[in-house]
């Protein structure tokens, strides 16, 4: 491609096999003629959540891959490393990858089962932090939710897994459900704290949880199936011992946006790094 011509740019859902399901991602496969302006420019033209932008890199398979929502860069984007993933295994058969990105390496593995393609991504190493008692009030009255609304057993952190999310669980689903957010408020906090998104969850049961992700600071009200929350949840399950060390989480997202979406998310033991899991499509 010169840099005269546009580039070309796919469109994917991750997380979902049905195009009007799980999160959206465009896709460029060869953004060695754009600059950052083009690639915002880009991803603001679309409106997805996310884009992702990929340029070869030294190595088999491997790539740079650079994320932006419509507003700004972010390091790290699971769902659109799955769409990014995916496109390539739709162009150059299923395998291993190796993407760059500004968050660290992140390993991904894309193979076909029971007759759809299916992407695994490998986390950069995760930590969780507490959050201060004050930021999580201004959370909370930017969400307009009650602290006694919170499920106590699972209390709020920040998590990371190549992004920063805080994560605050309900305690009921129809507390989950229930979401009209003061969007600038919460958006301020999110900046100040630099946090990507608000990981909303609500546990159905031991290894099953709903979630949804506010995500003001890319421009988007809800994010519908966030790869790297996931990531950054697993963590935080593992972090406050809520799940064993060997175990697969299933994560149920955007159903209340009417974009269902599942995320499987593997801890494995001995190994700090979460697996996030996800089947997708090509969309338009």
């Amino acid at each position: 491609m010169s840099a005269d011509e546009p580039a070309e740019i796919l469109h994917y859902t991750a997380f979902s096999t049905d195009p009007e399901g799980g999160n959206r991602a465009g896709v460029v496969l060869d953004a060695s003629a754009l600059d950052e302006a083009g690639m915002l420019a880009v991803a603001a033209e679309l409106g997805y959540s996310e884009s992702a932008f990929l340029t070869v890199a030294p190595g088999e398979r491997t790539y740079t891959v650079r994320y932006f929502s419509p507003k700004a860069e972010v390091p790290f984007c699971g769902h659109a490393t799955v769409a990014a993933a995916l496109a390539l295994a739709d162009r150059d058969g299923p395998g291993d990858l190796e993407f760059l990105t500004k968050a660290g390496t992140v390993p991904v593995v894309v193979a076909s089962r029971d007759g759809a393609l299916r992407a695994t991504l490998t986390s950069v190493e995760p930590h969780v932090t507490e959050i201060a008692p004050a930021d999580l009030a201004e959370a909370l009255a930017a969400l307009d939710w009650p602290a006694g609304d919170l499920d106590p057993a699972l209390p709020p952190r920040v998590a990371f897994a190549g992004a920063r999310h805080l994560v605050v669980a309900a305690a009921t689903r129809e507390r989950l459900a229930d979401l009209s957010y003061d969007f600038s408020r919460l958006e301020s906090l999110m900046r100040r704290l630099d946090l990507t998104t608000l990981q909303l969850v609500w546990r159905e049961s031991e290894r099953v949880f709903h979630a949804r992700d506010p995500f003001p600071v890319g421009g988007v009200v809800e994010d519908p199936a966030t790869g790297a929350a996931a990531a950054a949840f697993g963590a935080y399950a593992r972090e406050l011992g809520l799940v064993p060390d060997d175990v697969v989480l299933t994560l149920h997202q955007g159903v209340d946006m009417g974009r269902p979406g599942t995320l499987t998310v593997e801890l494995r033991r001995g190994d700090a790094r979460v697996r996030v899991s996800g089947a997708g499509t090509r969309i338009g």
